[in-house]
């Protein structure tokens, strides 16, 4: 009897009599019970990350009212978003490690204290050092969300069920990206800027109540941490999870697919609409709620798609990273730079596609390593997406400036020649799946 590596299970390949499998055993029960607890297990958990998002996602309305009251330019602005994304990235690596080490609910509990801290910080701000530093903070708890979330899932579901329930987490996660364009932007306009960061800041004192006072991050009886004698060196731990060629893969999957609508949702979007395509305020939020809705939808499709067949994977992420591609070339070849209403839709829906298709790379992390490492590789391969994101953020910031006119404004053409940086990401990040595919 064999089992197909790329679709089973590493329980299955370990359960394979005759089958040799590089994934060392491990305590972990056979099938986890999944069920109403798990499910009750994994919403307390995925508020977390729903908060997390909100956090994340609050400067991509803030961007034009950001450059007024600290009094800078696009490149400093695309600032405050690279470092918060790239701190996020530089701490999956620690947070898997953190999470093996020490269980989700302590790093959940973490995550929610800084988030909730900087951006409290980030609200009295009025100038750039101490709001920039006060992104860095929330950048940090934000890298401690959503790698924890799946951890509780793989502890409670069973393992057939995980590529839904990773998809439903990312569901949930544009729940908060939702509840960032439509309110907080609403609240921004009437409210003010302290205001709004502050109450947004307070929603975390009950999250963590929640997460404190009812998160069972494991059944009964399952150990949540390994025991002492089992701990893996910290260098043994990455070099073995970097060393399996599906982590890699994951990494680059995840990277790909990811940063052009991260980087759209994150900062660009609002200020290509309104200052590149001439909306108000509101029509640019409108859109972008198009991106959020066409995000939530795929997320549903792809998550069954991905739990029938995990021969699926690489069809959907090739396909998602081609459609995203000539998405942008034909609005950035649009005669004038001015594309019309329904192409830019068109764009929104298929970079709605971005966010689902890279939690594909999690799944290969997932199928690939063992339990006791699957913090540490989920970690690598999150990394990913938000390096792309930060190499994006910062080259576009960059174009903007070169191209600004003298009195330092971004004009459609600007935007056109500034977003075309895009294509250098997707390219190496490509070539990169193509490689590591047959590896895998």
């Amino acid at each position: 009897m064999t089992v197909d590596p790329e679709t089973a299970s590493p329980a299955a390949l370990r359960a394979v009599p005759g089958q040799r499998s590089p994934l060392p055993t491990t305590a972990l029960p056979v099938s986890p019970p999944g069920g109403r607890a798990a499910w009750f297990a994994w919403w307390i958990g995925v508020s977390v990350y729903v908060l997390a998002v909100i956090h994340r996602t609050s400067l991509g309305v803030a961007g034009i009212d950001a450059v007024e009251r600290f009094g800078i330019g696009a490149s400093a602005l695309s600032t405050f978003a690279v470092l918060q994304v790239l701190v996020y990235a530089a701490m999956q690596i620690p947070v898997g490690l953190l999470v093996d080490r020490f269980g989700p609910r302590r790093v959940l509990l973490t995550g929610i204290l800084l988030l909730s801290l900087g951006q409290l910080a980030f609200a009295f701000s009025t100038s750039f050092g101490p709001a920039l530093v006060s992104r860095a903070v929330l950048g940090c708890g934000d890298a401690m969300t959503f790698i924890s979330v799946l951890r509780i899932s793989a502890r409670w579901f069973p393992a057939a069920k995980n590529p839904l329930v990773a998809q439903l987490t990312g569901l949930a996660g544009m729940g908060g990206n939702l509840i960032t364009t439509v309110v907080l932007a609403q609240a921004l306009h009437r409210e003010g800027w302290t205001a709004s960061f502050a109450f947004v800041a307070l929603l975390g004192v009950g999250v963590f109540a929640l997460v404190a006072l009812l998160l069972r991050e494991a059944p009964a009886g399952v150990a949540v941490v390994p025991a002492a004698g089992r701990r893996l060196a910290v260098r043994s731990q990455i070099r073995d999870a970097w060393g399996e060629p599906g982590t890699r893969l994951g990494m680059w999957v995840h990277f790909t697919t990811a940063f052009p609508g991260a980087a759209f949702g994150l900062l660009w979007g609002m200020p290509y609409l309104v200052e590149g395509q001439g909306m108000t305020r509101g029509e640019a939020g409108g859109l972008l709620t198009v991106l959020v809705g066409s995000n939530m939808v795929c997320a549903l499709l792809l998550g069954r798609l991905l739990s029938r067949s995990a021969r699926a994977r690489m069809p959907i992420t090739l396909t998602v990273i081609a459609a995203t591609a000539v998405s942008w070339a034909v609005v950035l070849a649009w005669p004038g730079a001015h594309p019309p209403l329904w192409l830019l839709l068109v764009l929104l829906v298929v970079m709605g596609t971005n966010g689902p298709a890279s939690l594909v790379g999690l799944d290969y992390a997932r199928a690939h390593n063992p339990p006791e490492r699957l913090g540490t590789a989920s970690g690598i391969a999150n990394m990913g997406g938000f390096i792309g994101t930060v190499i994006t953020l910062f080259g576009v910031g960059l174009l903007l400036d070169t191209l600004a006119g003298a009195d330092g404004a971004h004009s459609a053409e600007a935007y056109r020649w500034a977003l075309c940086w895009l294509f250098v990401p997707l390219g190496v990040g490509t070539g990169m799946i193509l490689r590591l595919r047959r590896l895998a």
